[in-house]
């Protein structure tokens, strides 16, 4: 069920905000509830860091079971060999 939402804002922000909407070819409405939206997808639970998206974007992408994450002795390892 949609509902009416009144927001206030700078008339300079309403008017930008418009013409990235129409720039996207949607509706201003369309464009505040994809945002809020994302803010609720992205909002971190409780106990987590708040990470920036492009940063959040980046979780996991270099695990694989063929990679295994290294562990604090293959870091001295590493270290040993750079360093001798």
């Amino acid at each position: 069920m949609q509902s009416k939402l009144t927001l206030r804002m700078d008339s300079e922000l309403i008017e930008g905000a418009k013409k990235v909407a129409d720039h996207r070819n949607t509706s201003l409405s369309r464009l505040v509830a994809e945002y809020f939206s994302a803010l609720l997808v992205n909002e971190p639970s409780e106990g987590s860091i708040a990470l920036p998206p492009k940063t959040r974007s980046l979780l996991g992408v270099l695990r694989s079971d063929a990679h295994p994450e290294p562990t604090e002795a293959d870091h001295a390892a590493h270290l040993e060999r750079k360093y001798s």
